[in-house]
């Protein structure tokens, strides 16, 4: 088993930044990736990074594309997203992921096999 815990979640205002972390214990993978999804209060979860562990490709929402950045630290088991000028639009609970197959796309949720609980972000206009 893996567990998630996310952190680094608040109320800011728009154009601030924020940077979430996600811890990952237990059961490890040197294989598959990690991504970032979000949800809205009424909407579906939606993706909005993911990186892969070993190569460290990453891949983007377009939506947050030259905004937010995904890193990993290996050595800490440790995902971060770096979100830069937020948006109102942004806001949601924000959820990490954990999956031990490299598939060619990280975008669907559903080939993820570990979630976090979540963390909160708040963007005020």
């Amino acid at each position: 088993q893996v567990q998630l815990v996310e952190s680094g979640g608040g109320l800011v205002q728009a154009g601030g930044s924020l940077r979430l972390s996600c811890a990952a214990s237990g059961r490890t993978f040197s294989s598959g990736a990690m991504g970032w999804f979000r949800q809205a209060p009424g909407k579906e979860r939606e993706f909005v990074a993911g990186i892969r562990r070993s190569a460290g490709t990453t891949d983007y929402a377009g939506s947050v594309k030259g905004r937010f950045t995904i890193s990993r630290d290996n050595a800490k088991n440790t995902v971060y997203l770096q979100m830069n000028s937020l948006k109102p639009e942004d806001t949601g609970v924000y959820y990490c992921a954990a999956t031990s197959i490299t598939f060619a796309t990280m975008t669907n949720p559903q080939r993820y096999d570990y979630w976090g609980q979540g963390t909160q972000v708040t963007v005020s206009s």
